[in-house]
């Protein structure tokens, strides 16, 4: 009797808690000058820098990490209602990006940063630290291989044979059904939250509620029934 093939895709999904965010700080001037936008920009940029050198310890936090680009100077003629080209305006720009490990900290901070003239907060995302990505993938790798068993041993069975054997596992499209590569999440997938709730408490501060963090995985298999 020819060998009975099973091929299946396991599955997994598990959730964690957000264990690092990064704030995205823009800061920026215009004005019919270069000179006044340039300086102004450099001036409220200074401020902001302090403020993350305040909180900063790469091993302590709060924040952990930042970085921040050079100042960018633009310029554009903007029209009128009459349709007249007016004087350039120009448009001074720096850009921070900054990692913390304390969300309360982070809130604190975001409060003192709207208050800065010409700063703006552009977004927050989500993240796990290195030591969770690695241990999370591990784990949802192995729960999709016992999916994958799982529903090989339901097929194995419905048609009376007892036993399945694994002859080949791979990600997604590379046992040569093609036909579910491009739907799948790569072994390891991360979702994160990109957006920033705060608090309904009433409480005149603001409070960050990261959504947590999905972290999924696909895996093809192959079975040998008997």
């Amino acid at each position: 009797m020819a060998d009975t093939i099973i091929t299946v895709q396991g599955e997994y999904s598990a959730w964690y808690p957000a264990e690092r965010a990064t704030a995205r700080v823009t800061v920026s001037f215009n004005g019919p000058q270069r000179e006044p936008a340039f300086n102004a920009t450099v001036e409220a940029s200074t401020t902001v820098r302090s403020l993350i050198e305040a909180k900063f310890d790469r091993e302590a936090g709060p924040i952990t990490w930042w970085s921040s680009d050079a100042v960018r100077v633009s310029s554009h003629r903007p029209w009128n209602k009459d349709g007249k080209q007016l004087p350039p305006v120009y448009t001074a720009t720096i850009s921070f990006a900054v990692k913390f490990k304390d969300f309360a900290e982070l809130a604190r901070w975001i409060e003192a940063i709207a208050e800065l003239n010409g700063a703006t907060v552009n977004s927050i995302s989500w993240d796990l630290t290195e030591a969770t990505k690695t241990s999370a993938t591990v784990e949802v790798r192995s729960r999709a291989v016992k999916d994958a068993v799982a529903k090989a041993s339901v097929f194995a069975q419905s048609i009376g044979l007892a036993q399945v054997t694994a002859i080949a596992l791979a990600d997604p499209g590379m046992l040569g059904d093609q036909s579910s590569a491009a739907a799948a999440p790569p072994m390891g997938a991360y979702a994160r939250s990109a957006a920033m709730k705060t608090s309904d408490s009433g409480d005149s501060g603001l409070e960050l509620k990261p959504e947590d963090i999905s972290v999924s995985t696909t895996v093809d298999a192959r079975f040998i029934a008997s």
